[in-house]
């Protein structure tokens, strides 16, 4: 059958589709490459620190990717039950004709050149692969959703305590500078008393020795609080050079104390929990699915071929021979050695091991949350008694100094009473962010933090 130029065209532009598609659909995928983001905080509070670390911090940008891979798992899973149509082009020069012998003569079947145009379609009607996929899509989707939250969670508990704790630090080193500035104060006071004759050289070299060990403490916390501050930017997926100007408000820190601490734990509330029992449904999907090794595969399938065929190539297309067909395919499992046997008892046992996994973790919830409800009280109590003794160690100190300077009480007592100031202060400080760290502990274990 002999072609006009007007019909070849069709098949032309079909060729050059071929060709040139895989190269189009290439120069059209864009490569999504991870935004690196130079902003500063120009004020870094909690809820802002919290805030960038969930926009910026490297494990959760892996989640999330993590999550669109998983979308883009399911789409391609689910896309075996739409019919599968591919085309191929082939062409083929025979150097050398077959021959066949014929009567004693030798005869060469063929022609020096063929090509064919095949257009072929496959549709699956069922397998249990594609059942799998679809009966377990929603289920995967949650399970990614889950662990982008849980990885959520954990920066936000962790950004959190790292927060509290250059904030204790800092307030050590102010605390420390102000003890210097007091303990400058009573050295000048003691030099004063000793050039007076009133008291001897000992109490001199008291605050002389104060006076060095308070800046050598100076020292050791504001180095501590540059490790602090780099962890604290590593955590946020922050620039290690970045300034990070922290702000915070003491007062509404201890407003944010209080909770209930009657509440009662409930497994399904945490995300480990949610991420064990999404574990376990798809594992009881994964036991149906060994079930199903019995169930037969039926496929439908067609095709349509041009097939060319001319020993001058200026001439292969010319003339057609059109080859079509269909029909379908039907697999009938028989006999598997006990494969589905074994798997369906692997699968069981996997599915048995999870429901042990869950009552060793409903055993650890109950204990991390009895653990951080007892630290937070243990905490929240010493933060109150601290609070009351820091006025009365202020209020000591004050009186003991004046009565050193009236020459009624030794510098002896002075020092005793600087060193209860300091570390009154700085144990209420600690005892603050302990209580506000062994809070966000109670609301992990009780599942209340959600992102």
């Amino acid at each position: 059958m002999l072609l006009s130029q007007r019909e070849k065209r069709p098949l032309t532009l079909i060729l050059l589709l071929v060709l040139f598609a895989p190269a189009m659909l290439f120069a059209q995928e864009q490569t999504q490459q991870p935004a690196v983001s130079d902003s500063l905080l120009q004020e870094a509070t909690l809820e802002r620190i919290v805030q960038y670390a969930l926009d910026h911090q490297p494990s959760v940008k892996q989640a999330e990717a993590d999550q669109e891979i998983v979308e883009a798992t399911i789409d391609g899973k689910l896309a075996d039950w739409f019919p599968q149509i591919n085309f191929v082009y082939n062409y083929q020069h025979n150097v050398d004709l077959p021959v066949n012998v014929i009567g004693g003569n030798e005869i060469r079947l063929g022609v020096d050149n063929t090509s064919s145009l095949q257009l072929q379609a496959t549709q699956t009607i069922f397998n249990r692969d594609v059942l799998l996929a679809a009966r377990t899509a929603n289920k995967v989707r949650i399970q990614a959703e889950q662990q982008l939250s849980s990885t959520r969670i954990d920066v936000v508990v962790n950004v959190s305590k790292a927060f509290y704790d250059v904030l204790a630090t800092t307030q050590q080193i102010k605390i420390g500078q102000e003890d210097i500035i007091r303990l400058e104060r009573s050295l000048k006071d003691a030099n004063a008393q000793y050039t007076a004759g009133v008291v001897d050289k000992t109490d001199f070299k008291r605050a002389q020795i104060q006076l060095t060990n308070g800046k050598a403490t100076l020292k050791a916390n504001q180095e501590a609080l540059k490790y602090k501050l780099d962890y604290l930017r590593a955590l946020m997926g922050y620039p290690p050079n970045g300034t990070l100007n922290i702000r915070y408000d003491t007062l509404q820190m201890e407003g944010e104390i209080a909770m209930d601490t009657v509440q009662a734990l409930s497994y399904n509330q945490h995300i480990d929990y949610k991420l064990l029992y999404t574990q376990r449904e798809l594992q009881k999907a994964n036991l149906k699915y060994a079930w199903w090794a019995f169930l037969p595969t039926l496929n439908a399938f067609g095709a349509y071929i041009a097939n060319y065929q001319n020993n001058e190539l200026s001439e292969l297309y010319g003339q057609r021979f059109p080859n079509s067909y269909f029909g379908a395919t039907l697999t009938l499992p028989i006999f598997q050695g006990g494969k589905r046997t074994a798997r369906i008892r692997e699968q069981r046992w996997t599915l048995q091991k999870l429901d042990w996994s869950m009552v060793n973790l409903q055993n650890n919830l109950t204990t991390e949350y009895s653990r951080a409800m007892a630290t937070y009280k243990s905490s929240l109590s010493t933060y109150l008694a601290l609070k009351e003794n820091v006025v009365l160690a202020e209020e000591v100190y004050n009186v003991v100094q004046l009565q050193y300077r009236s020459g009624i009480r030794p510098y002896l007592d002075v020092t005793i009473a600087e060193t209860d100031l300091r570390t009154v202060r700085i144990n209420y400080f600690n005892a603050l962010y302990q209580v506000l760290a062994a809070k966000i502990d109670v609301q992990r274990a009780l599942g209340q933090i959600n992102y």
